[in-house]
């Protein structure tokens, strides 16, 4: 869809609601429902899948991961969200001064999820939210080979395992901020 700036407002607006009813399906709404989800909760988690995913094909298990600490009213505590309330996308470490930032976008804060996306979910993360992995995991953590790939945990004690060693490495590389 290309907006040239000649079109009626009127016209463009109709064209945005015809895409939306077109990809927002009975299915797609039915997936929705079934995860107790509106389209636009889903494209808010949708926003944080895509900012955590460097790899479309682990979509489905980050989006599921989310989905399991929203059924458990558990904070999401995912960092994307927090870049996005302080505001810096040059934050290449997330540090406990980000964390306390007072905004409703902050999930380390702010329970459920953030008043909207963090930005525009793509197809693929809107499908991994309704096509969502099946599993137990609560916790995530990046992987210190920096492939782009999360070590999964159950628990707290495997998560900081986890975390330490992504952190290690992080300090291995001199990446501070």
């Amino acid at each position: 869809m290309s907006y040239t700036g000649t079109q009626k407002p009127e016209k463009l607006f109709a064209r945005f609601h015809d895409e939306w009813t077109k990809f927002w399906t009975s299915e797609r709404l039915a997936k929705a429902k079934a995860i107790n989800l509106t389209p636009q909760e889903v494209s808010s988690l949708a926003a944080i899948v895509k900012g955590e995913a460097l790899h479309k094909d682990e979509m489905p298990a980050i989006a599921g991961l989310y989905l399991n600490r929203l059924q458990k009213g558990i904070l999401l505590q995912a960092d994307p969200t927090v870049i996005f309330a302080n505001n810096d996308f040059t934050i290449r470490r997330v540090l406990n001064k980000h964390l306390r930032t007072d905004n409703p976008y902050n999930t380390y804060i702010y329970k459920g999820l953030p008043p909207g996306p963090i930005m525009m979910p793509s197809i693929a993360s809107i499908d991994a939210v309704l096509n969502y992995k099946k599993h137990d995991f609560i916790y995530m953590c990046a992987k210190e080979d920096f492939s782009g790939y999360h070590a999964f945990a159950t628990n707290i004690a495997e998560h900081l395992v986890n975390a330490r060693k992504f952190q290690k490495a992080l300090d291995d590389r001199n990446i501070k901020k």
